[in-house]
């Protein structure tokens, strides 16, 4: 059994999303980072005691908490943009990347998923650690499989 230390599965988001790609690697403070599908299902019993269920969509979304404010990230400049100007709507857009580093798809890239999400700022301020944003993504389905290559922070679809 080969199994997966959780490093290889890494997320990234794009820091710029109204300009150039710029993606950072999010985990540095983050001892847990999970996506929650929440998947919606319907379960339905019919008069013969028989159960059907559906799983029609995901909502997927995953939480960054916690979160500490660096002034030399773009990431920090995107959220805090965020916080200043109360943006809303495609205000607050940007794209993520899921990649499995474990999966080589040629010299330098491995397979990753692109994913268009709304950052959903949660609050901010903190205690005496630092200056901390804690933030949700809601991921909004219109995921790609392509490759990133990680030196180049280049992410590229499938044909």
């Amino acid at each position: 059994m080969a199994k997966i230390e959780r490093k290889f599965m890494a997320h990234y988001i794009n820091a710029t999303p109204s300009g150039e790609a710029s993606y950072e690697r999010l985990g540095s403070d983050l001892e847990e980072f999970n996506v929650e599908m929440n998947a919606e299902i319907e379960t339905k019993s019919n008069i013969l005691g028989e159960t059907s269920v559906n799983l029609s969509q995901y909502q997927a979304q995953a939480s960054v908490e916690p979160f500490y404010a660096d002034k030399d990230t773009k990431l920090f400049t995107l959220l805090q943009d965020i916080i200043d100007n109360r943006k809303v709507l495609d205000d607050a857009k940007t794209d993520v990347l899921e990649v499995h580093t474990w999966e080589e798809a040629s010299a330098g890239a491995y397979t990753a998923y692109k994913e268009s999400a709304i950052v959903e700022v949660t609050s901010y301020g903190g205690d005496t650690t630092g200056y901390q944003i804690p933030f949700n993504l809601h991921y909004l389905g219109d995921r790609v499989k392509g490759t990133f290559n990680p030196t180049t922070k280049t992410f590229t679809a499938e044909e």
